[in-house]
């Protein structure tokens, strides 16, 4: 049996969520610019629940740039697909299945252009999300008049457009615009695109005032894993579960969050949906979401994943299973990570509450993150992720942070590296891992002479624009740890600081 809303009626109900009926007739609110699994698994997975609640009553409209890929999956299963969240919440294991309604239909670009557009006239259409990912929104020059543009801002801009000449440039017209993609400021730079491409395709200057004033453009911060289709062995046990054959199945991880920022009253009345989850905020501005994130997940990763390496682990999952590596990322968030993150809008409570969310994140064990994948321009992460934290850290404190200076000197070994032609190779417990550092040849040459090589690596100031020699104890505390490092390994430390603590 496959799922469809034909089939509904026979599907156990207590073994996943099931939509009304009623849902299935709820107008179109949205369109969305993507079928990608982060958006299924995220803003979709949040208009879905609130539309079970009867808070937004809305549905999406979702444009595919091609004909081509999943487009016919959708239209034989009415559009619904099943959300398996498996994972760790609040310590505890969490599974969860959830038949997902959210979508009323899937429409190409290149096919279905004319339908696309006449969306643009429903005036209950209000809502813009995209996410076409990193290099999605960029200058280009597209003609509106193009059927349909090649860009995603070229689409949106002719979306708008024919929206604006429907409604005759009402303020009431405009859309709330929720860029997804993972860039800086994503909102500014689409609406700085959107406005040089109206210019470059001479629309009046009533429509780009329109442009300016009627729609907003909201900065967004998403974070979720959605790995997407399930291993083909899993789908098929999930299926077997759940009684039907679904080829939309995604799997997601509990953890969700969607900072969207807005001091306004009418766009959070827009996103109503908003209150449906704990995972969804609107607020007037979302950089504390992104410090927390840049800090202590993403800096978490990065100063622990040449321990972890060092220490044998391959995956995330495999590391946090071993007590004593997940005491190490346990005590390194909260002791040194967290305190340093506490500014006038993080309170320390915060902090350490979005730890623990990152503790049950990296404990998930259906996600099988590579720890080499997170050594990708490994420099650069630890210069923008952790050296900042070193200085406030220093702020607060009158000696060095021990746990960074460990995961600092593990990434030093792991960049011990050999040359092989131009690929610069680190050997870690007999295995040969090729990097990807834009820095891997500095560090090279600075490791042919290890006598210098710490003093040379920690004062070098292209690296961390400071001299970290000058931060007293932390040149000492580094090269203790290299040595370490090693003569014992780091399993052998991490026993050590497990025990210490026990102490």
């Amino acid at each position: 049996m496959i799922l469809s809303k034909q089939n509904l009626n026979n599907i156990d109900g207590n073994l996943v969520a099931k939509p009304n009926l009623d849902v299935l007739a709820l107008p179109e609110k949205v369109i969305q610019f993507g079928t990608g699994v982060l958006l299924r698994g995220l803003p979709d997975y949040f208009i879905d629940k609130a539309n079970r609640q009867g808070i937004f009553n809305g549905r999406v409209l979702v444009v595919k740039s091609t004909s081509t890929g999943i487009t016919d999956a959708f239209a034989t299963q009415d559009n619904l697909y099943t959300v398996c969240v498996k994972g760790i919440e609040n310590g505890e294991n969490f599974e969860e299945y959830i038949i997902n309604s959210s979508i009323s239909r899937v429409l190409s670009a290149s096919a279905n252009w004319a339908e696309i557009l006449k969306a643009a006239h429903n005036p209950e259409m209000q809502i813009v999300i995209s996410n076409t990912t990193e290099v999605g929104i960029i200058m280009s020059e597209d003609k509106i008049t193009e059927q349909p543009p090649r860009s995603y801002p070229g689409k949106l801009l002719a979306f708008l457009f024919e929206r604006f000449t429907a409604f005759n440039g009402s303020a009431e017209s405009g859309m709330v615009i929720l860029p997804t993609e993972l860039i800086s400021d994503n909102a500014d730079k689409l609406k700085e695109i959107l406005l040089e491409l109206a210019i470059a395709n001479k629309l009046s200057w009533d429509f780009i005032q329109w442009l300016k004033t009627a729609n907003h453009f909201c900065k967004t911060l998403v974070d979720r894993i959605v790995p997407g289709k399930l291993p083909a062995d899993t789908q098929k046990q999930t299926e077997n579960l759940l009684g039907y054959t679904d080829e939309l199945m995604i799997m997601a991880e509990p953890f969700r969050l969607w900072a969207i920022e807005s001091p306004k009253e009418s766009v959070q009345e827009i996103l109503s949906f908003a209150s449906a989850d704990k995972g969804i905020f609107i607020v007037p501005s979302i950089s504390k979401f992104k410090e927390l994130k840049l800090r202590l997940l993403n800096g978490t990763h990065t100063l622990s994943c040449g321990l972890a390496l060092l220490s044998g682990f391959s995956t995330v999952k495999e590391a946090m299973a071993d007590e004593h590596f997940a005491n190490y990322v346990s005590r390194l968030m909260n002791e040194e990570i967290a305190p340093s993150v506490v500014n006038e809008d993080i309170t320390l409570k915060e902090a350490i509450e979005f730890a623990n969310s990152v503790i049950d994140r990296f404990s998930n064990p259906f996600l099988d993150h590579q720890w080499k994948a997170i050594t990708l321009n490994y420099t650069s992460k630890i210069q923008l992720r952790n050296i900042p934290l070193i200085r406030k850290y220093y702020s607060l404190n009158a000696q060095a942070p021990s746990l960074t200076a460990l995961g600092f000197a593990a990434y030093l070994v792991f960049m011990d590296t050999q040359k092989d032609g131009e690929t610069f190779v680190a050997n870690v417990n007999g295995e040969a891992i090729p990097t990807q550092d834009e820095s891997a040849e500095i560090l090279h040459n600075y490791w042919r002479n290890p006598d210098t090589a710490l003093d040379l690596i920690l004062g070098d100031r292209r690296l961390w624009d400071k001299n970290l020699n000058n931060y007293e104890g932390f040149a000492q505390k580094v090269k203790h740890y290299v040595s370490l490092l090693r003569n014992e390994g780091g399993k052998e430390i991490l026993n050590r600081l497990f025990l210490e603590q026990k102490v």
